[in-house]
């Protein structure tokens, strides 16, 4: 009786003994096989613009994929939230994350206490420019206009939020122009909107939400090497003098430990999103340039971003 209970034990334990295997290996030798298999969810981190990309390219990728991608949004804490979320779901390639220069921002301001290296890069999608813009009663017509105002008195210039992207946008072509501000959060505000309402002086956002204004708003400069679409008479800070090369750009990203052919599966569904002529046509209603990058390529475009942002919020005493 002994001896058989034994034996049943030895095959329970066996049997325990294997699942356990299968929980401590690989993911990708028992999840990557015919991806995707089900739904895949999509965390957005931001609306506006943003979040209205981010549809067009999960409505793309549903397509490609042949499974839904639901652009899920999940708001706050400058990214932290979405992206929190995201580091905690399984590697599987089920639940990517519409990424963007905020994974360096929120960390070096610690909102979050993990870095760009816990998610695996799949692809960039393109990029946001983002846009000076003043009152057109202001009386100011180019960066020359607002610098000699700015050393006149300091001028109240509204951004995101403290240590946001377009903070440290604004304070990179602050500091070439020469210039100090007063740094004035939106908070539950609008760029068009504070201006107009002579909260703020100047305001530092994306262009599609000064085009609509443009009787009232006058959009100064653009921060990018070349002009933006959306906006073709506006001339860049570098056309007028000022060396600043600061653009938003947009991905998607997958927790670290994804397998390799799941990552190669989605790049590619995001490629022929990308380069369709329909995502182009969309994204110029916006402002937004496609701009596709590999896993690879987009994983130094993101390193090296870390690396700038780390250095501009160190000189302006934000990195913590």
């Amino acid at each position: 009786m002994i001896e058989k209970i034994m034996s049943r034990l030895h095959v329970r334990s066996l049997h325990l003994a294997a699942i356990a295997a299968l929980s401590l290996a690989p993911y990708s030798a028992i999840s990557a096989t015919d991806f995707p298999k089900q739904a895949v969810e999509m965390t957005v981190l931001f609306g506006g613009s943003s979040a209205t990309i981010a549809q067009v390219l999960a409505d793309g990728m549903s397509k490609q994929l042949n499974v839904p991608v639901a652009a899920v949004s999940r708001t706050g804490g400058g990214g932290a939230a979405g992206y929190s979320f995201v580091k905690a779901t399984p590697p599987s390639g089920y639940n990517i994350v519409w990424n963007s220069n905020s994974i360096n921002t929120a960390f070096h301001t610690g909102n979050i206490p993990f870095d760009y290296r816990s998610f695996d890069p799949v692809a960039q999608v393109g990029m946001e420019v983002p846009a000076l813009a003043v009152r057109g009663d202001s009386g100011w017509k180019t960066l020359a206009d607002v610098a000699a105002a700015g050393k006149k008195q300091k001028l109240k210039v509204g951004i995101s939020g403290r240590g946001s992207f377009t903070h440290l946008a604004s304070a990179a072509l602050f500091q070439k122009m020469g210039i100090e501000v007063i740094y004035v959060p939106y908070g539950t505000g609008s760029a068009p909107v504070e201006l107009l309402g002579g909260r703020v002086d100047a305001a530092l956002q994306w262009p599609s939400q000064f085009t609509a204004m443009a009787d009232k708003i006058h959009i100064v400069a653009v921060t990018s090497n070349s002009r933006v679409p959306l906006v073709p008479n506006v001339p860049t800070a570098k056309e007028q003098g000022y060396d600043v090369n600061v653009v938003m750009w947009r991905g998607i990203s997958v927790p670290a430990g994804t397998p390799k052919d799941v990552i190669a599966r989605l790049q590619s569904a995001i490629e022929a999103v990308v380069v369709s002529a329909d995502f182009k046509t969309q994204s110029a209603k916006f402002g937004f340039e496609p701009g596709y990058l590999s896993a690879t390529e987009f994983g130094k475009v993101i390193a090296s971003d870390d690396a700038e942002i780390a250095t501009l919020m160190t000189q302006l005493g934000l990195k913590k």
